[in-house]
C-alpha cells in the first residue's frame, strides 16, 4: 500500500492516538498507523498535532511509529456482491478475513469489501453520446435471483460527499454487454469542464456523509411486519424511524429478528452493534436457514449483516452504524425499500462515551459526550422515503433497539432517541416474564404514523381499520383505569358492563396481541387476517355490550363457543382463509342474538 507519511505517533491512549509532526493530513482522513498498517481516522487537528481514532487493537503501537495518509475519508465500497455478505464495523468481510488469519482476526489484516475475482454480467441501457446526470442508471447486473443491481453514475466528488450540484456527463465510451469484475471500467464519461471519469461497477462513498436524493416524499405506506401489535396498534411507515427500548431479556433482538424475517422490505441491513458474541452467532447461523416467505429462498439473499460484537474494537463499533446506513442508502438510491436494524444504539452510544473520555472531552449527562443528541439525530434523519436521482422511489426504515440499564427509560440514550423518532415500541418486563411476546407495552408505546397510513389501511380493509383501531385503543385505556379499581375493591364490585370491557381487552391481548413465533400459522399474520381478527373482536364488543344492556349475564357470553373460537383463531385460521373468518363472525352474531332473544322473552 503506497501511502504518504503524514506524521508520527506521539502518545497512545487505548484506541486514541495523538500524532505529531503532522504535515498535510485532512480532517476525517483515513490513515494507517505503524508498519502493521492499523486502520484509523483523523478526528481532531491542531497545528502540527492530530488526534486519531484507531479501529483496531492498538497494542504494540509506540511513539515514533509512522502514520500514513490515504488522502480520502473512511469510506465503503458499493457495488455488486454486498448482498449476503457478513462484514465487521468498517466493512471488512469476516469470511474472507477468516481465510487469511484463522478464527481470530489478526491486527492490520485487511482485504477488499467486494470480491475482485468474481465476474458480473453487465447489461448497459444507455448509449455512447447520451447525456446523463449524477445518479442515473448506466446499466444493471443481476446480483441474485431477487435483486437487480443498478449501476449508477457516481458523484464526481464522492470522495468528500460534495454533491450539492448534480452534474451532467456525456458518455464517451461504453463497454458492451459482458462479464466484468467490480474494478473493470465499463464506461468513460466527460464533464462540461472537459475532465473525464472512468466508471466501474464499484464506487466508494464516505460513511459519515448522507447520499443525496431528489426530494423527500410523504410517509403514507406502512412497513408491514406480520406482527399484529405493530401493524395494527403502532404502525411504522416505510421510511420511518422507530425505537425499541427494553431491559435485558424483554425481547429486543427477537422482535428485530421477526421483523427482519417477515417485513415487506426489499433489502435487510442488520447491524449487530456491540452485542454479545453468542447473540450475533445465533443471527449468523439462523438467517441463512430462514426461508423468505416472499421468495421461498434463503433470507440471506436479501440481507447484509454487520457483526461488530462487544469484544471487537470500540472505535469500529462507533463506525458500524454509519457503515450500515451508507450501504442502505446505496440500495435505496436504486429504488429499493430497505429496513435497517440497529442492535443496539445504546452500545454505540457507550462507544462514543468511551472515545470521548479518551480524548478528554467535557462529559455531559451520565458521562456521555455533549454531542450525543446531535449524533443520534444525524443517524435517524438518514431514514426517509425518497425520490431518487434515477427516477425511482426508495426508502430506508430504521428500527433501532435501545438497551437502557435496568430498563430505565429516563436515561439519556432512550430520552434523546425518543426526541428524534416518531414511533416508540416500549418493551415491558412484566409481559416478557409472563411469556407474552412481542412484549410491546400498549400503554407506553405510540406511533405518530397512524394518521398518515390510515388511508392505506382503509383502502385495503374496506374502510374499517381506522374505526376499529380507535375503538380497541379506547377500550385498552379504559381497562387500565378499571384494573386499578379492581385491585382496590375486586371485580365483583363492578357491573357487568365494566367487567365486559376487561373481558374484551383480555381476549384482545391473548387472542390478538400475543403471537407465537414457533407456530406455523401464528408466526406471521397477513393484513387480511389482521383486519378480520380486529373486526371480529370489535364486533364482539358491540354485540356483547348490547346484549348486556338487555340483561344477558356476562358469564353467558364467556361460555359461547364462538367466543372460545375467537380466542383460538390465531392458531386455527390461515392467513388467506377469508371464508373461515366470515363464518366465525356470522356464528358470533347468531349466538349473541339468540342469547339476547332469550332474555328479552324472560323480561
Amino acid at each position: 500500500m503506497q501511502n504518504r507519511i503524514v506524521g508520527q505517533v506521539k502518545r497512545v491512549n487505548g484506541p486514541v492516538i495523538t500524532a505529531k509532526n503532522i504535515t498535510d493530513a485532512m480532517m476525517m482522513e483515513l490513515v494507517y498507523i505503524g508498519e502493521q498498517q492499523l486502520i484509523g481516522e483523523v478526528v481532531k487537528l491542531s497545528d502540527a498535532t492530530a488526534t486519531i481514532q484507531v479501529y483496531e487493537d492498538a497494542t504494540g503501537v509506540a511513539p515514533g511509529d509512522n502514520i500514513y495518509g490515504s488522502g480520502m475519508p473512511l469510506s465503503v465500497e458499493l457495488g455488486p456482491g454486498l448482498i449476503g455478505t457478513i462484514y465487521d464495523g468498517i466493512q471488512r468481510p469476516l469470511e474472507a478475513l477468516k481465510d487469511i488469519s484463522g478464527d481470530f482476526i489478526a491486527r492490520g489484516v485487511d482485504c477488499p469489501a467486494l470480491d475482485r475475482n468474481r465476474s458480473w454480467h453487465f447489461v448497459p441501457i444507455v448509449h455512447e453520446g447520451d447525456t446523463l446526470r449524477t445518479g442515473q442508471v448506466l446499466g444493471h447486473v443481476q446480483e441474485n435471483d431477487n435483486i437487480l443491481h443498478k449501476i449508477l453514475l457516481p458523484a464526481r466528488h464522492a470522495r468528500t460527499g460534495d454533491d450539492a450540484v448534480r452534474e451532467d456527463a456525456v458518455v464517451v465510451t461504453l463497454m458492451p454487454e459482458g462479464d466484468y469484475a467490480v474494478t473493470d471500467i465499463i464506461a468513460i464519461v466527460t464533464y462540461p469542464d472537459g475532465k473525464t471519469a472512468h466508471i466501474s461497477l464499484m464506487q466508494r462513498w464516505p460513511i459519515r456523509t448522507p447520499r443525496p436524493t431528489e426530494r423527500r416524499m410523504a410517509l403514507d405506506t406502512p412497513l408491514l411486519t406480520g406482527q399484529r401489535v405493530i401493524d395494527v396498534l403502532f404502525p411504522l411507515a416505510k421510511g420511518g424511524t422507530v425505537a425499541i427500548p427494553g431491559g435485558f431479556g424483554t425481547g429486543k433482538t427477537m422482535t428485530q429478528h421477526a421483523i427482519a424475517s417477515w417485513c415487506d422490505a426489499d433489502i435487510i441491513v442488520y447491524i449487530g452493534c456491540g452485542e454479545r458474541g453468542n447473540e450475533m452467532t445465533d443471527v449468523l447461523r439462523e438467517f441463512p436457514h430462514i426461508v423468505d416467505p416472499r421468495t421461498g429462498r434463503s433470507l440471506m439473499e436479501r440481507t447484509i449483516l454487520i457483526a461488530n460484537t462487544s469484544n471487537m474494537p470500540v472505535s469500529a463499533r462507533e463506525a458500524s452504524i454509519y457503515t450500515g446506513i451508507t450501504m442502505a442508502e446505496y440500495y435505496r438510491d436504486q429504488g429499493y425499500a430497505v429496513a435497517l436494524m440497529a442492535d443496539s444504539t445504546s452500545r454505540w452510544a457507550e462507544a462514543l462515551r468511551e472515545l470521548s473520555g479518551r480524548m478528554e472531552e467535557m462529559p455531559a449527562e451520565e458521562g456521555f459526550p455533549a454531542y450525543l443528541p446531535t449524533r443520534i439525530a444525524e443517524f435517524y434523519e438518514r431514514a426517509g422515503r425518497m425520490q431518487t436521482f434515477c427516477g425511482k422511489e426508495g426508502s430506508i426504515s430504521i428500527i433501532g433497539a435501545v438497551s437502557p440499564p435496568g430498563g430505565d427509560f429516563s436515561e439519556p440514550v432512550t430520552q434523546h432517541t425518543r426526541r428524534f423518532v416518531r414511533c416508540f415500541w416500549g418493551l415491558d418486563r412484566a409481559l416478557a416474564s409472563a411469556r407474552h411476546y412481542p412484549a410491546i407495552s400498549w400503554t407506553e408505546s405510540y406511533s405518530e404514523y397512524v394518521d398518515e397510513v390510515i388511508s392505506w389501511w382503509n383502502e385495503h380493509c374496506e374502510g374499517q381499520w381506522g374505526t376499529a383501531r380507535g375503538v380497541i385503543m379506547d377500550l385498552l385505556q379504559k381497562e387500565v383505569r378499571l384494573q386499578q379499581i379492581v385491585k382496590l375493591v375486586g371485580s365483583d364490585a363492578l357491573p357487568d358492563s365494566q367487567n365486559f370491557i376487561i373481558e374484551v381487552c383480555s381476549l384482545f391481548k391473548t387472542g390478538f396481541l400475543q403471537q407465537n413465533a414457533f407456530d406455523d400459522i401464528d408466526k406471521y399474520c397477513s393484513t387480511l387476517k389482521q383486519s378480520a381478527m380486529l373486526r371480529i373482536i370489535v364486533r364482539y364488543w358491540e354485540l356483547g355490550s348490547a346484549a348486556i344492556s338487555k340483561g344477558v349475564p356476562l358469564v353467558k357470553l364467556r361460555r359461547l363457543k364462538a367466543v372460545q373460537d375467537i380466542a383460538k383463531m390465531r392458531f386455527t385460521i390461515g392467513n388467506d382463509d377469508e371464508a373461515a373468518m366470515d363464518r366465525l363472525e356470522v356464528s358470533l352474531e347468531r349466538s349473541i342474538q339468540q342469547l339476547g332473544g332469550m332474555y328479552e322473552e324472560d323480561v
